[in-house]
């Protein structure tokens, strides 16, 4: 059977992923920072593992895939979903403190290359595949704060940098959502508002939405290197 590991899989696009995922036929492996007892407990109704990993730290990074691979013996797609957003005024500079740049830069986008640098000879075995969270602040001057727009829009860039090198091997794309309805920004009513009156679609995504686009991308063996827009049209207004 094959595994997939998405990170930071409790809750939110990660847990709605991880779910879609078991239905299409894979062994999830999930990956907190935090919440172990919820990890645990997900990894036992989905029939699947669990396994914490502060991704801020450059070790438990390294480990992560050894781990998935000690338990499940392959790994067949890697989701980097885990990320870091702090709100931070777009026009307040000197709150966008050099800590709060390298916290996100690690968390957003080292990371997520550390695990595919990690993964890749599984990955390359398996001819599998890696789907990055992006975000659509990321292609547009929006987002929570400069420091997390930047930090996925790096994401963006080298998720087309590792499509070069990985291929034929293993494909490598990203789905850049706009709001979605999750716990982390359940309180944020002036984007909501945006979202309910600008986009096209009148709503932000549901957690099931990006799982569905997720899972779509793996599904299609010839689509690499692409970065797919998820905001239910608001970057056409």
């Amino acid at each position: 059977m094959k595994v997939a590991l998405v990170t930071g899989s409790t809750s939110g696009i990660g847990a709605a992923t991880a779910r879609r995922l078991v239905k299409d036929g894979y062994t999830v492996a999930l990956h907190s920072a935090r919440s172990a007892e919820a990890g645990q407990k997900m990894a036992q109704e989905l029939n699947g593992s669990y396994h914490q990993a502060d991704l801020a730290d450059d070790e438990a990074t390294r480990t992560l895939v050894a781990s998935v691979l000690d338990r499940h013996g392959r790994l067949d797609l890697l989701v980097n979903n885990a990320g870091l957003s702090i709100r931070i005024p777009h026009a307040d500079l000197k709150a966008a403190t050099p800590g709060l740049w390298r916290q996100m830069l690690d968390v957003n986008l080292i990371s997520p290359f550390s695990l595919v640098a990690e993964a890749e000879v599984a990955l390359r075995q398996a001819k599998g595949c890696v789907v990055n969270i992006g975000t659509h602040a990321g292609v547009r001057p929006k987002g929570s704060s400069i420091p997390y727009a930047a930090s996925k829009a790096g994401l963006h860039h080298v998720t087309r940098l590792l499509a070069l090198v990985l291929a034929p091997d293993v494909r490598v794309n990203a789905v850049a959502p706009g709001l979605v309805e999750t716990p982390m920004t359940a309180n944020w009513p002036d984007m909501l508002e945006t979202w309910n009156t600008r986009a096209p679609m009148r709503r932000p995504a549901k957690p099931e939405d990006i799982a569905d686009l997720v899972a779509a991308l793996v599904a299609n063996d010839y689509v690499t290197g692409e970065i797919v827009i998820a905001d239910g049209g608001l970057n056409l207004t």
